[in-house]
C-alpha cells in the first residue's frame, strides 16, 4: 500500500482528502504545520506528497526545498493550493514540484492525477530491474517478456498466455508479414497437431481488443490473402 503525505491546515478540506485517499486503498498521514510535516516524512516511508503552499508555520515552498535539497529526496510531490498566479504556478514547478493543482478542486480529478503517478512509479521501478528482465516498447506499448507483463500508457493490461505469445511473435518481427501458417507453427502446434486455422484470427481479434487496436490507429494489420503484420516500430 502506498503512503500518501498531506500537509493541508484547512480541517475540513483535510479530511474530505483523507477520506476519499483511504476509500481508494491508499494510506495517508496528514498534519498541518512543516514541523510535523517533517518528522512524518522521516518516520515513514513516504512515495507521495500532498501539500498546500500556506500552513501554519511556514509554507509548502520551504517544506518541498527541504526536501529536495536537505534531504536530496525525489519523491513525488503535488501542491494544492488556491494560489493560482502566473507567478505562483512558476515557482511551484521551479521549486521542484512534479505538479500544482489550484483550488477549488475535484477529488476525482486529484484521485486521477495520483493513479498516474503510482503506475509511472510502477514502470520506472520495472524499467530499473537487471538486464535479466528487459522491456521491448513499440509506440504506447511497454511489455516485458519474461514476466509476461504489459504496459499501455503506463497502465497493466492482463493478456492470457497465447496473447502473450502472439504479442512476443509479432514483438520479434515487427513491420514482417506473418502468415496464418507461420504464426501456427511458432504458436499453436501442439504434439504435432495445428489447431482450428480460424484460431489465429480470433486470437488477434482478442489481442486487438486487449491493446485497443482500434480501425483508426490499428497496428495489427490484415495483409489480404497473405497474413498479418505488426505496423509498428520496436525498440
Amino acid at each position: 500500500m502506498n503512503t500518501i503525505l498531506l500537509l493541508e491546515d484547512e480541517a475540513g478540506l483535510r479530511r474530505g482528502i483523507c477520506f476519499k485517499l483511504e476509500k481508494e486503498g491508499c494510506h495517508v498521514i496528514a498534519c498541518d504545520t512543516v514541523k510535523e510535516g517533517k518528522l512524518l516524512f522521516e518516520a515513514h516511508d513516504v512515495k507521495l506528497v500532498l501539500c498546500d503552499i500556506t500552513l501554519k508555520d511556514g509554507n509548502g515552498l520551504d517544506f518541498l526545498t527541504y526536501l529536495r535539497k536537505d534531504l536530496q529526496s525525489a519523491v513525488q510531490f503535488i501542491f494544492l493550493t488556491a494560489m493560482d498566479t502566473e507567478i505562483d504556478i512558476v515557482m511551484g514547478y521551479e521549486t521542484g514540484a512534479d505538479d500544482y493543482i489550484t483550488k477549488p478542486f475535484s477529488l476525482a480529478v486529484l484521485m486521477s492525477k495520483i493513479n498516474v503517478f503510482f503506475r509511472r512509479m510502477e514502470l520506472t521501478s520495472k524499467n530499473s530491474e537487471s538486464l535479466d528482465n528487459p522491456v521491448i516498447t513499440s509506440g504506447r506499448l511497454a511489455y516485458y517478456p519474461n514476466d509476461m507483463h504489459l504496459f499501455i500508457d503506463d497502465a497493466p493490461v492482463e493478456l492470457t498466455k497465447n496473447e502473450c505469445r502472439l504479442l512476443q511473435l509479432f514483438l520479434n518481427h515487427p513491420r514482417q508479414i506473418l502468415s496464418k501458417t507461420q504464426i501456427l507453427e511458432q504458436m499453436f502446434d501442439i504434439d504435432g497437431k495445428f489447431v482450428d486455422d480460424n484460431t489465429v484470427a480470433v486470437n488477434i481479434r482478442r489481442l486487438r481488443m486487449k491493446i485497443k487496436d482500434n480501425d483508426d490507429t490499428r497496428i495489427i494489420k490484415n495483409i489480404r490473402g497473405m497474413g498479418y503484420i505488426w505496423d509498428c516500430d520496436v525498440k
